[in-house]
C-alpha cells in the first residue's frame, strides 16, 4: 500500500475518533494543509512514523490479547468437560437422572452424603473396594466405535456389513 494510500485511510480512521489524541490532531491539521513549509513537512513526516508505530502496537496488542482469550478459553473447555464427566458419574450412580439432569434424592441429603464422603477417613481396603466396582462399571460402559455401531444397527434391524 501505497503512502498516501495508508495516509488517507488513517486520517478517515482519525477523523472517525470520538477524542483523538493531540498527536492525531496536529496529524490531521498537517494532513489538510494546502501548502506546507520544509518544517510542517519533517513534523508530518514524523508523526506519519508515530501513527504507523502506533498502529503496529495496536495490532500487537490486538494478537496479544487474541492468544490470552484463546489459553483462557481452552481452559475453560478444559474444566467444562471435567465438570460434565464429574456429573456424568453421578448419572452412572444412579443419583442424577439422565433425562432431566435432576437428582433422584433430595438436594440435601445427596449434598450431606457428598460432604461426609469428602470429610471421611475411610480404611484403604474399602477405597479400593469402591475403586474396583467403579472401574467396573465404567469398562462395562465404554464398547468400541465399532462395535457400538454394530449393536446398534442390529437392534433397529438393519444389516450389518461383515
Amino acid at each position: 500500500m501505497a503512502q498516501s494510500e495508508w495516509l488517507a485511510q488513517r486520517l478517515d480512521y482519525v477523523r472517525g475518533l470520538k477524542s483523538p489524541s493531540d498527536q492525531q490532531r496536529l496529524l490531521l491539521a498537517l494532513a489538510e494543509m494546502p501548502e506546507r513549509s520544509a518544517t510542517d513537512e519533517r513534523k508530518l513526516k514524523a508523526l506519519i512514523r508515530a501513527e504507523k508505530a502506533a498502529e503496529r502496537a495496536q495490532k500487537a496488542k490486538a494478537d496479544a490479547a487474541r492468544v490470552v482469550n484463546a489459553e483462557k478459553k481452552e481452559a475453560r473447555k478444559a474444566r467444562d468437560r471435567e465438570l460434565y464427566q464429574s456429573a456424568g458419574l453421578l448419572i452412572l450412580a444412579g443419583l442424577v437422572d439422565t433425562q432431566t439432569g435432576k437428582p433422584t434424592r433430595d438436594k440435601g441429603e445427596l449434598l450431606g452424603a457428598l460432604m461426609a464422603l469428602a470429610e471421611s477417613d475411610v480404611a484403604s481396603e474399602k477405597r479400593a473396594e469402591w475403586k474396583r466396582r467403579g472401574d467396573e462399571l465404567l469398562a462395562s460402559r465404554e464398547k468400541p466405535a465399532g462395535k457400538k455401531q454394530s449393536e446398534d444397527r442390529r437392534e433397529e434391524g438393519a444389516s450389518v456389513p461383515q
